[in-house]
């Protein structure tokens, strides 16, 4: 870097940082970076460069400052480049002129004469947070090299660039010219938020061959595609819903008490996650230094439990709507379609239930993420019987997650009576929905309908006793013996 007039000039240039950086990632693929970087300022504007950021940091978010507050600095100007050299940036840079090309014929070389008219080389997206939406694949132009008078759409051999100049640079660099009121060396805190850092939790719960008591191991896993290596890095996790914009100003969102240890059966000495409440979300600390090398996915085990009581959850849903034909249709549409909730699905969901209690040997705020079951078979192998997704869920809530349909649990549906009465603006229809037992074990199975044509109804006529599980939705329970068929008819009356 040039030395201009009247300016102190400090290079940082991957330097040995005074302590450990510090990373707080985000499970919607950011983070936030703290590092402690040393400055020794001259009175008035210093340059400095530092050239340890990451390659999908946003530069409006650099916070600079002394923590202490002792020594006072202003950034008159700062310049983020994210754009390392590379073949292609260099031969965008020489655009326009003739350089040298080593071209290998057997055992022989030459050097041939080229002039670059086309380099081919597509910038990165100018927009640092391009991450947060699906970027279109850029295919990148072929490049278009003059030899000899004639051009050719490939390099004609290993390009041979003069040495590198002021326009190009090594790695994601900052540029800053800073006004200081006094001279004095201090550590100062360099913080900014960026892209391309996100983690994920995932469950694994065993069942044993008989039984539902359940053992729970989880991961966190986080995945590094920043550009740049934290070296024994102070790692956070942060859950919960927090508001982060787009660049288009919309939201997208991420995902309170005393410190806890996230080991539930008290075997292991040393946790390697510790959880506690911050404002209103959950951060999760990994409790031994780590070092995250760019384009690592590094897993740590943050949870372990055994003996969890669970509950299996036999749900049959029998109306089969395809939503995708009623896109566009108002409430009046929907009311008056005959066919509306005529077809049926024969599938009973297997759901599980577990209890997110101290008593139940968990109790800890679970973070988002995705539930595999297992089960040991009889000889000791597990089996994988099933996943889902689970939601931020607070101790004392109930995990419930779908695992599949019941092989030997038959569901069937059919509605009996249609009668729409325009005039009265009144809507009657029946139902006789039937489930069947094929297994030798006594089941009950929750018979889930849902009052879909309008907020206003009575139940005329039924069969069995139901309960209204919210504004639009009833539930039967079906007890069923082995081979045992049940069968529940109703009649709802919609008026408006």
């Amino acid at each position: 870097m040039r030395n201009l007039a009247g300016l102190s000039v400090l290079i940082f240039a991957s330097l040995a940082l005074a302590a450990d950086p510090a990373l707080t990632v985000y499970n919607q693929n950011f983070a936030t970076v703290r590092e402690t970087i040393p400055l020794s300022l001259k009175q008035g504007v210093n340059q400095v460069r530092f050239t340890g950021a990451t390659a999908h940091m946003e530069p409006e978010s650099v916070i600079l400052r002394d923590p202490t507050g002792k020594h006072a600095l202003q950034i008159l100007e700062q310049n983020y480049r994210a754009d390392p050299v590379s073949v292609e940036r260099l031969l965008a840079l020489y655009e326009g002129q003739t350089i040298d090309f080593l071209v290998r014929r057997g055992d022989r070389t030459e050097i041939v004469r080229g002039k670059i008219v086309r380099s081919g080389y597509t910038p990165r997206a100018p927009d640092p947070r391009q991450y947060y939406m699906p970027q279109p694949a850029q295919t990148p132009a072929q490049p278009i090299i003059e030899v000899d008078g004639k051009l050719r759409f490939e390099l004609p051999g290993l390009p041979l660039f003069p040495a590198l100049s002021e326009e190009t640079v090594l790695k994601p660099t900052l540029d800053w010219l800073i006004q200081s009121p006094q001279s004095g060396s201090f550590d100062a805190e360099l913080c900014y938020v960026t892209g391309e850092l996100n983690w994920s939790a995932d469950y694994n719960l065993i069942a044993p061959s008989t039984g539902d008591d359940l053992d729970l191991v989880g991961w966190v896993t986080i995945d590094n595609k920043s550009g740049k290596t934290f070296e024994n890095a102070h790692i956070k996790l942060m859950a919960g819903d927090v508001n982060k914009l787009e660049p288009n100003g919309s939201r997208i969102r991420v995902g309170g008490s005393v410190d806890r240890v996230m080991t539930m059966n008290g075997a292991m000495p040393l946790p390697p996650v510790s959880e506690k409440s911050f404002d209103e979300y959950h951060l999760y600390t990994l409790e031994r230094l780590a070092t995250l090398h760019d384009g690592e996915t590094k897993q740590v085990e943050f949870v372990r439990a055994s003996g969890i009581k669970s509950r299996l959850v036999y749900v049959y849903d029998g109306a089969k709507i395809d939503f995708n034909r009623y896109q566009g249709w108002n409430s009046e549409m929907l009311r008056n379609d005959a066919s509306l909730g005529a077809q049926s699905n024969s599938k009973v969901w297997v759901m599980r239930e577990l209890l997110n209690s101290e008593a139940n040997h968990l109790g800890m705020p679970l973070p988002a993420g995705r539930t595999r079951f297992y089960r040991r078979d009889t000889d000791g192998r597990l089996e994988f019987t099933g996943e889902d997704n689970i939601q931020h869920t607070p101790r004392e809530e109930t995990v419930r997650v779908l695992t599949g349909a019941a092989f030997d649990l038959v569901g069937e549906r059919k509605r009996l009576s249609f009668r729409n009465d325009q005039q009265r603006s009144v809507v009657e229809e029946s139902f006789e929905i039937k489930v069947r037992n094929r297994k030798t074990t006594p089941v009950e199975v929750r018979v889930v309908e849902h009052l879909y044509r309008w907020f206003t109804w009575e139940i005329q006529l039924n069969s069995s006793p139901y309960k209204k599980t919210d504004a639009r939705t009833i539930e039967f329970t079906a007890p069923l013996a082995p081979d045992e068929e049940k069968v529940i008819t109703y009649q709802v009356r919609y008026t408006w």
